[in-house]
């Protein structure tokens, strides 16, 4: 009792501070505020999922759940265990003695090939500008000395690391990437929440004793640059605190000023509120969207935790990255894309290939990429595989399939006298083109001229959209 008080107590200390900035805790107040420019300008963040759930590694695809995705196991390993389902209890009295319990599990989280620096140097060389490690999952184990989670933290069992802060300081010592970190609000079996969740949330015991101070705990020791929520879907943002948060944040947090939000404060927050919007996992509306949105998505098309029964097929290849990258920044989203280290700290090696490949592809195409802005056109009305970017003097068509014949028909551009196309990773100067009877006739270089692989990307200056529709601004 006396720790809620005294947590209470601060919250309102920080509610006092914050009643004389600009932003109130209500959603209003809030939304009003402006995207920071720094995220939107980024537009490829690396997400890091690692916790106890990399011990066993285990999953078994099923697309008909929902949970957790596209229905693996993997980081629910724990729930679904609990749940009693199948391939679960078979793999557990297949490798494990009767009485074994998911705590029997931390120790192992040995993460003695645990490079912090390594991973910072390979985050920088995958193209992203940001990453977000998961400080904690839904199984409630901090990869932080959280004063919060006695014994169930990566100082007190398994690593005996402030995997966190280690990592914080080798992006921000080796790198220009922005930090961030996920944080879970709930916790499946913490005693707690089912408690305030069996009086029907009319309760905020685990709120105030353990929420909250935890992300106080992060922002404070920490200053992350992203918050990343989740966890919150059972309980309304009122049982959270969630804008008694985001106002502190916004207006007295080390990182006031640049700190940017997903949506995910409560039921009925998503794809509502926050800097911007993830509304669900892998969310790609494939549309031009009226305000900055995410997709996270994963290596793994069905696991965000590292599993090692994984098949070669279960991994997305990099011409399906690169589709996800581009028709996500052409409609105005950021690509948050996943990655699972093992229990030992390594980086899978299948994902340290996918990210040196989209490094390799954004040294050469990034000014189509980063900085840009959506196009009248998001993709191509005549050729399929064609996305559109753009920036204040130049039009990006990038290409995702080389053209037949060398020749590729654009139907969303037209030429002007002074039109001229170019193509990243060819030094062979201005590309041919014509106007057609059915579009933009543009002649590709031979492809061993050519030093971009997997996707091209045409730079194109003093051309117009044809029959532009009505203009749709992203709303910041």
């Amino acid at each position: 009792m006396t720790m809620m008080l005294l947590v209470m107590m601060d919250i309102l200390f920080h509610l006092g501070l914050a009643s004389s900035n600009h932003y109130e805790p209500d959603w209003d107040s809030l939304d009003s505020r402006p995207l920071p420019p720094w995220y939107d300008d980024a537009k490829v963040g690396i997400f890091i999922h690692w916790g106890v759930f990399s011990v066993p590694s285990f999953g078994v695809p099923n697309p008909q759940d929902s949970a957790g995705g596209k229905g693996a196991t993997g980081e629910w390993f724990w729930n679904r265990w609990e749940n009693n389902e199948t391939h679960i209890l078979e793999f557990m009295k297949d490798n494990y003695p009767p009485d074994f319990t998911y705590q029997d599990f931390a120790p192992q989280l040995t993460a003695e090939f645990f490079d912090p620096v390594h991973w910072a140097q390979t985050f920088e060389a995958s193209g992203a500008k940001y990453v977000v490690l998961t400080s904690k999952h839904h199984e409630g184990y901090t990869l932080w000395p959280s004063k919060y989670s006695w014994n169930w933290n990566a100082m007190d069992v398994g690593p005996h690391r402030d995997v966190v802060g280690e990592f914080a300081q080798a992006i921000k010592t080796n790198t220009s990437l922005t930090f961030g970190l996920y944080h879970s609000r709930y916790e499946w079996f913490n005693s707690m929440y089912l408690e305030d969740k069996s009086n029907n949330f009319s309760t905020q015991d685990f709120v105030f004793r353990k929420t909250l101070p935890e992300l106080y705990e992060i922002v404070n020791a920490y200053e992350p640059e992203v918050i990343f929520s989740d966890g919150d879907w059972e309980a309304p943002d009122t049982y959270w605190n969630s804008t008694t948060f985001l106002v502190w944040l916004f207006n007295e947090s080390p990182v006031k000023d640049t700190v940017v939000v997903n949506d995910r404060w409560g039921k009925g927050c998503h794809c509502k509120h926050g800097s911007y919007l993830t509304c669900n996992d892998r969310y790609n509306p494939g549309v031009l969207q009226q305000k900055k949105w995410e997709n996270a998505l994963t290596f793994d098309r069905y696991s965000w935790g590292f599993r090692r029964n994984a098949n070669m097929s279960d991994y997305l290849n990099i011409e399906e990255v690169l589709e996800q990258l581009v028709s996500t920044v052409s409609c105005g989203g950021n690509m948050l894309i996943n990655i699972g280290p093992r229990k030992d700290g390594m980086l899978p090696a299948i994902m340290e290939e996918r990210l040196l490949q989209m490094g390799t592809w954004l040294g050469i195409n990034g000014e189509s990429i980063y900085a840009s802005r959506p196009w009248t056109h998001q993709n191509d009305t005549l050729t399929p595989g064609v996305w559109y970017t753009s920036k204040a003097d130049a039009v990006y068509a990038i290409v995702l399939n080389w053209p037949e014949n060398n020749i590729l028909t654009l139907g969303s551009v037209k030429s002007t006298p002074s039109s001229t196309i170019t193509m990243f990773g060819y030094d062979g100067g201005k590309l041919k083109f014509v106007e057609g009877s059915s579009g933009l006739e543009v002649t590709f270089p031979w492809m061993n001229h050519v030093t971009s692989e997997w996707a091209w990307v045409l730079e194109m200056k003093g051309v117009q959209p044809v029959a532009p529709t009505k203009n749709t601004h992203i709303m910041y």
